[in-house]
């Protein structure tokens, strides 16, 4: 079975196509994962604007798209006639989005049918305007090439990515149950336990900024741009050996007896530690640097300190993590070295960087798990708010 997977639940436009396993020994092959980053439209303006974001995924969803099924070499030009009663459907679905639907109409004059299985797009939680230029898109797709569609998750597309290359056992992937995913990015911070593959409960989460999101507004408050994350972790890196003038910042709910996560309360704790300081030091390369490492390391410590608990509580037999704060080398290193110390026999499962933040990848595989829920394209729609 071939899958083509279409994410836009935010600023990145993605377009995957994988081959499912075979037999029980091998994982998924990915024949083309491509993301068209909307990062430096961005970044100017300090975050994701979601009417700048859906406008830019119109542009890239036919381009992307080509190049996926070029890579695969699944483009072959064949002039087609689209009538008029396919073209009024293909206008009706794409009716919100005119220039979408000029691109794909004279894509689909061009090329032909690829050899496509099956199509998994994202239905949610994200941008409601990003991800209704995926969802439409998709649905244009499915009418005129007659695929059956099937909608996915964005939350756990971050979990199930994990399982691109684990051999399949008695029909489902060799992991061992139950498990506990720390879902960490700059919408979500969320506990999950995993009973098995559809069968998830949250247990935590955060009751105000999500971990992402405090380190762009801390990486805003320094001055340092955005998207704060990847800025904070590489200062981070360069700080010098602290000593006793080093900040020290307080870690929000890190000893609370559940397993939920508070951030905002430590963006002001940054912004206050800011304020206090002279204007030559806010600026001065120590300065910065110590407060990076400071605020990398206080996020870690709560992350972790829940994470641990959680599979401890819960007889976890694997931990996973996922969404785009995973990429963070410090949090992967430091969580994989605890769960090694503290949980034995725990297996700990993280993506790939590049996987950690959003790609359609994630959304094929996910798709391959409810590849028997397909739905009629028509019945499709965005849910904002969609919980796992």
């Amino acid at each position: 079975m071939k899958i083509l997977a279409i994410e836009t639940s935010c600023d990145d436009t993605g377009i995957s196509i994988i081959k499912t396993p075979q037999n029980k020994k091998s994982g998924f092959d990915v024949l083309a994962n491509i993301i068209s980053s909307q990062i430096e439209i961005h970044k100017k303006y300090g975050g994701v604007f979601p009417a700048m974001a859906k406008r830019e995924h119109q542009n890239n969803l036919v381009p992307t798209l080509e190049k996926a099924l070029k890579t695969v070499g699944m483009l072959k030009i064949s002039k087609n006639q689209i009538s008029d009663s396919k073209n009024g459907t293909l206008k009706e679905i794409l009716d919100r989005e005119s220039s979408l639907y000029e691109n794909l109409k004279k894509f689909l004059e061009k090329y032909e049918k690829p050899d496509i299985d099956l199509i998994a797009v994202t239905k949610g939680p994200g941008l409601e305007p990003c991800l209704w230029v995926g969802i439409n898109f998709a649905k244009a797709l499915s009418f005129f090439w007659n695929i059956s569609i099937v909608p996915v998750n964005h939350i756990e597309g971050h979990i199930l990515v994990n399982f691109l290359d684990l051999p399949l056992q008695a029909g489902n992937h060799k992991i061992n149950f139950p498990a506990i995913s720390l879902v960490v990015s700059g919408g979500h911070t969320q506990l999950i336990l995993l009973k098995k593959i559809g069968n998830y409960e949250i247990i935590g989460e955060t009751r105000d900024d999500a971990a992402g999101e405090c380190f762009d507004k801390a990486a805003k408050i320094l001055g340092l741009g955005y998207p704060g994350g990847p800025i904070i972790s590489k200062l981070a890196s360069q700080d010098i050996k602290p000593n006793t003038q080093s900040p020290k910042l307080p870690r929000p709910m890190m000893n609370t007896k559940d397993y939920d996560f508070s951030f905002s309360g430590l963006k002001t704790a940054i912004l206050y530690h800011h304020k206090k300081q002279s204007i030559k030091t806010q600026k001065s390369k120590e300065y910065i640097t110590q407060m990076c490492a400071e605020i990398q390391q206080t996020i870690i410590d709560v992350l972790i300190k829940k994470t641990i608990k959680a599979a401890k509580d819960y007889k976890a037999k694997t931990v996973i993590l996922g969404g785009g704060v995973s990429a963070n080398q410090e949090l992967r290193k430091q969580l994989k070295e605890k769960i090694k110390k503290e949980i034995l026999n725990c297996d700990f499962l993280v993506p790939e960087p590049i996987l950690s933040t959003d790609n359609a990848l994630m959304i094929a595989i996910t798709g391959y798990f409810h590849r028997t829920k397909k739905i009629a394209w028509q019945k499709i729609k965005a849910d904002a708010n969609l919980r796992i």
